[in-house]
């Protein structure tokens, strides 16, 4: 069961395809322009290659990068934490920030056109919570629908 669980394993698979083609590892690093030692640690387990050299590790071995992903339920996982933190990192300008600023606008010139600067502040502090707290607002909101349907 044990040989099981690591024959999908991604440098389990790795290593397989390479002595199927009855090729060395240092043959392996110089069609990929890597050293040896990265071979290693990729058949080891110990880190995984990136995703130009699975391309060419792929074309090498006569398999896909899909095959290479299906079989290691790590790397799976690997590449789906990679996907959240991109999302999160390219969403710089989020609509919040947007939303935010325009409260915050729109207060001061209520305040101005009303005369009263307890407006202004309000929607300021509003603006100023809904920009930097965009993100966990939608999650706690998300969870309030979540738990109210769940207990309906």
């Amino acid at each position: 069961m044990v040989t099981e669980v690591n024959e999908l394993r991604l440098g389990n698979q790795l290593q397989k395809l390479r002595e199927e083609q009855k090729m060395s590892q240092k043959e392996v690093a110089k069609q990929l322009n890597v050293s040896v030692q990265h071979i290693h640690k990729w058949e080891h387990n110990q880190s995984y290659p990136e995703i130009q050299h699975l391309l060419k590790l792929g074309d090498i071995y006569g398999t896909t990068i899909d095959e290479f992903i299906k079989k290691d339920a790590a790397l799976q996982n690997k590449i789906n934490i990679s996907e959240e933190e991109k999302e999160d990192d390219d969403e710089l300008l989020h609509p919040g920030f947007y939303i935010g600023i325009g409260i915050m606008f729109l207060g001061t010139f209520l305040s101005l056109i009303i005369g009263n600067l307890m407006i202004m502040m309000v929607t300021n502090i509003a603006g100023m919570l809904i920009t930097c707290f965009y993100k966990d607002i939608l999650k706690l909101l998300k969870d309030v629908k979540k738990d109210f349907y769940e207990q309906g």
